[in-house]
């Protein structure tokens, strides 16, 4: 279905079209939220595919590392959250194309082994055949010396493939203790391949993408990607990246990292995990001002108070170091270019989360239930006006927005005959972020 802004009502394509915009005389500041994509070149895993994980989900077969492993860092940090915000329940993961990639391989006498997909993890892949006395032999998996299947076969024809090794050939199976697979590669990943992934990533629904590397032009169409998704398909979304100045809404950038507690240094690139699934995380209600990270000792580089005012004036995320705890400075984004049609508020992430959440709702609610299902005319659009009214009160009640009623929804007929235009009017609620405190001595 379309979506996006309208400028005037002549879109084409049936659709869901919303514009959000600051109204001056007001100051301006329930779905489900918590899904991140990142594109992550990986030594294990589909290529060129994009592969759900939920946390708590066995990884091992999708990256090739089990979650507790040092490759699967990004995951943790993904998946770990504030101490009072949830981390990220799924990222959409997409492991691009690699120009020289290679799958490991081996034989066993006519028995042929290919490990399933490229990378040098296949290298830690070794398959045995032991005859079991039988007449059959039993066929047994080992990724790093730990056993991931067992097959009792009676000849090469009757093997399956697993989730490591391919299996091919004809005959008899021949004995072997252990056959290492040999020769994998992770190859390369060129700039186009991060260009394939925005294309399929496009059809999915997620409210943040990650992208934890340092190229410019990537980084370019990564902001670029956001906008279009917030402007033009209904869709909204953020980009979090590394030390860049984009002046969005759409683009959240890391300028620090931090250590963790076991000695790990995390770099602002990758520090993009965490705040990417923290911000996924956080609700409409929640902003990630002073949110601490639970397993974080020390930001890396501290900042001073001078670099940290100067960082924020850049739309910069900053963490900083307090009573033994990291914690974000302030929860912004890259907008520091200020209009009518959006001011300040527009660079408070929890503004951002709210209206997004909105927007994301009633693109989904209306998609669904009202597009061609409700008649325009009046009834059917109280019908629609009730239903905003109702949503808008328990947004309000969960503490997301403030001092809404009833009549600051409208709904109009539009110039066309199936057309309808609704005007919301809402102020969002922003989390404390400075109290200023006069302490007085007197005399008695």
């Amino acid at each position: 279905m379309a979506g996006g802004n309208y400028s005037s009502q002549s879109k084409k394509q049936p659709g869901v079209y919303i514009n959000v915009l600051s109204q001056k005389n007001r100051p301006v500041a329930i779905g489900d939220r918590g899904i991140v994509t990142i594109c992550k070149p990986l030594s294990w895993g589909p290529e060129s595919a994009v592969t759900e994980i939920y946390a708590g989900d066995d990884c091992s077969t999708v990256i090739g590392y089990a979650i507790m492993a040092e490759e699967a860092l990004f995951l943790r940090e993904i998946f770990t959250g504030s101490d009072h915000t949830s981390p990220a329940y799924k990222v959409l993961l997409y492991r691009p194309a690699a120009e020289g990639a290679i799958a490991a391989t081996g034989a066993i006498g006519d028995l042929f082994l290919t490990a399933k997909y490229k990378g040098i993890r296949g290298n830690d892949i070794t398959v045995s055949v032991l005859d079991s006395g039988n007449s059959t032999f039993v066929v047994q998996t080992f990724v790093s010396a730990v056993k991931k299947d067992e097959q009792e076969v009676g000849s090469i024809g009757a093997l399956k493939s697993n989730d490591w090794v391919l299996f091919s050939g004809e005959g008899v199976l021949t004995e072997s203790a252990s056959m290492p697979l040999l020769g994998g590669s992770d190859g390369s990943v060129i700039t186009s391949s991060y260009a394939d992934y925005l294309t399929a990533i496009e059809p999915y629904s997620f409210d943040i993408l990650i992208y934890d590397g340092n190229e410019d032009t990537v980084k370019q169409a990564m902001v670029s990607f956001a906008k279009r998704m917030r402007e033009n398909t209904g869709r909204k979304c953020q980009a979090v990246i590394a030390n860049m100045n984009a002046d969005s809404e759409a683009a959240i950038s890391v300028m620090n990292g931090y250590r963790l507690s076991d000695g790990t240094t995390i770099a602002p690139e990758q520090a993009t995990w965490w705040v990417g699934g923290a911000e996924a995380g956080a609700r409409y209600n929640e902003s990630l001002v002073y949110a601490i990270h639970p397993n974080a000792v020390d930001a890396v580089p501290r900042l001073t108070s001078a670099e940290i005012d100067a960082a924020l004036d850049q739309g910069q995320i900053v963490f900083m170091e307090e009573f033994g705890h990291v914690k974000v400075v302030s929860d912004i984004n890259t907008l520091v270019t200020y209009t009518g049609d959006k001011d300040d508020y527009f660079a408070l992430n929890q503004v951002i989360r709210t209206v997004d959440t909105i927007c994301n709702d009633m693109y989904r609610e209306f998609s669904i239930n009202y597009i061609g299902r409700v008649q325009n005319n009046e009834a059917g659009r109280d019908l629609l006006k009730g239903w905003l009214v109702g949503y808008l009160s328990e947004i309000q009640a969960n503490g997301g927005i403030q001092e809404f009623e009833s009549g600051d929804v409208t709904v109009s007929a539009g110039n066309a005959i199936n057309g309808v235009v609704v005007d919301i009017a809402i102020q969002p609620v922003g989390a404390i972020e400075k109290i200023y405190v006069t302490v007085k001595l007197v005399d008695e």
